[in-house]
């Protein structure tokens, strides 16, 4: 090997010969060429100690300009010209660096008389706003990066937007939206609706429409408020496990916890206790008088309104259930019998073979909500229970495929079902897999459809990819039988809620 002067010549095409004696160099001779060999050449000597200069690892990591800033400025109020106090506290700060924040900002830069002042009283009139989040919304001013906990979140969101620094509040959102369970989906639904984040509001309520079926939980049922809950139980989106009638066992389950707080014991027993402490209450109150008529019983008539009633009396058992429970008022109940009745006429004599057009807006107010779980893979075929308008759908799932079949000519009961040639329904169809927070792992939809089928007609609704799926497997259906233009008639009485429509 030669000298780094030698080599970075001999790269760039020169022809430097080193001769005895001779010490190459890139400026050319050197004044120890006539030394005698013995004698060390100083120009071998500079160049072997580059070399190891520039092969030595750095062992040594210099501390950052950032966590200097934070160690000597914030931590330790070195050269500090304005000390802010609150709660108790005291910080010594930089105006420099306050001026991130829009709060101090303004403060600074007008004529206000904090301007000029070296010590300012902060008044913190948002309870969720303590020591602990300042310090952390005062140290984001002085470092790159901040470690959010989710326990800490709602607390350091509120400093953020009492001092609106929108890099933190943004962080704030991230952190929630990552950390959404069902211990904290409630509290975070509520302080994005007071802090704006419409991001995280929209994420919580796609989670509890995702899960308040599908993992049913004491204490979140607990948590859950008529305001969010009517919004839940109105939306097309619920993921319903079964059928409609599950939806208002949920919600039987929900107001007995919302008046009875103290209950813990385990959710098998849940709607056992719940089904007698409202026969305890019908007992009190006598036949006549429906629960949601009662003062007790009032606040939670807008959720029940939204229960769609009409894919509930189609079965015998739940309609029985209905009558038995005495929770709906009695005029709810009979113009729903009589507009399904109604329906069912017209789709038996008008020839109403479903819906032919798409109309979504309909569909969302009205189909049929149901579900199922599928534990493991394998093969299942199973159909939602009910009288829907002669329309028997059977299900099936097998080698990946979910299938669709008009099941007509094998009825034992030519009544039971349409016999019409062609009937059209309206559907969608979700796939979802969760882990064991609740969020989604894999999901999969068709969006809104319409479909044609003909007597024992099937058709293949989805074709799944293995490598996409996770089990267990939920699947969620909406259905529409049918036709939601045809049905509207001048003469029959409008329910007082429009979910409760029969299409």
């Amino acid at each position: 090997m030669g000298t780094l002067g030698s080599r970075i010549q001999a790269a760039s095409g020169g022809a430097a010969v080193a001769t005895e004696g001779t010490c190459a160099s890139a400026g050319g001779g050197c004044d120890c060429r006539k030394r005698k060999r013995s004698s060390p050449c100083q120009c071998d000597s500079e160049a072997e100690e580059e070399d190891c200069l520039l092969n030595t690892p750095r062992r040594k990591k210099l501390k950052s300009t950032s966590k200097y800033i934070y160690q000597t400025l914030f931590l330790n109020g070195e050269n500090s010209d304005i000390k802010i106090c609150a709660l108790g506290q005291e910080w010594n700060l930089h105006k420099v660096y306050l001026c991130q924040s829009g709060y101090f900002s303004s403060m600074f830069s007008g004529s206000w008389k904090e301007s000029s002042m070296t010590t300012i009283e902060l008044e913190i009139p948002d309870q969720n706003i303590d020591t602990e989040a300042l310090q952390v919304a005062f140290g984001s001013l002085y470092r790159d990066d901040v470690l959010i906990k989710p326990s800490r979140v709602v607390s350091i969101l509120a400093a953020a937007c009492m001092l609106q620094l929108d890099g933190l509040i943004q962080q704030c959102g991230e952190t929630m939206k990552e950390t959404i369970n069902v211990k904290t989906v409630c509290s975070y639904y509520s302080s994005a609706g007071m802090y704006g984040l419409d991001s995280v509001t929209k994420k919580c309520l796609e989670w509890l429409l995702n899960n308040l079926m599908t993992h049913q939980n004491v204490e979140l049922m607990k948590e859950l408020g008529v305001v969010v809950m009517e919004q839940l139980v109105q939306s097309s989106d619920l993921f319903v496990m079964q059928v409609e009638m599950d939806v208002y066992t949920a919600l039987k389950k929900w107001m007995f916890l919302q008046l009875c707080p103290s209950w813990n014991g385990h959710i098998k027993q849940l709607l056992a206790d719940a089904d007698n402490w409202i026969c305890k209450r019908r007992s009190e109150l006598g036949e006549e008088e429906a629960f949601l008529s009662t003062e007790q019983g009032e606040p939670f008539a807008p959720v029940f309104r939204q229960v769609r009633l009409q894919y509930i009396i189609n079965d015998l058992a739940s309609a029985r259930i209905l009558e038995r429970d005495n929770i709906l008022p009695h005029d709810w109940l009979s113009a729903v019998y009589k507009l399904q009745w109604f329906a069912m006429l017209r789709t038996e004599h008008d020839n109403d073979t479903g819906p032919q057009e798409a109309n979504k807006e309909e569909f969302d107010l009205n189909s049929m909500r149901c579900g199922r779980k599928l534990a493991k893979d394998g093969d299942y075929c199973w159909r939602w229970t009910g009288f829907n308008f002669g329309f028997d759908l059977l299900v099936t799932y097998t080698n990946r495929f979910i299938v669709f079949k008009r099941n007509t000519l094998s009825q034992p009961c030519g009544g039971s079902v349409s016999l019409q040639p062609r009937r059209h329904i309206a559907y969608r169809l979700r796939l979802a897999s969760f882990d064991v927070s609740g969020k989604l792992v894999c999901s999969r939809s068709t969006g809104y459809q319409l479909l044609t089928l003909e007597k024992d007609q099937e058709y293949v609704v989805m074709n799944l990819d293995s490598r996409l799926l996770a089990f267990p497997l939920y699947v969620c259906c909406n259905f529409l039988y049918t036709s939601p233009a045809s049905n509207r008639r001048t003469d029959a009485p409008e329910p007082e809620s429009s979910a409760h429509t029969v299409s």
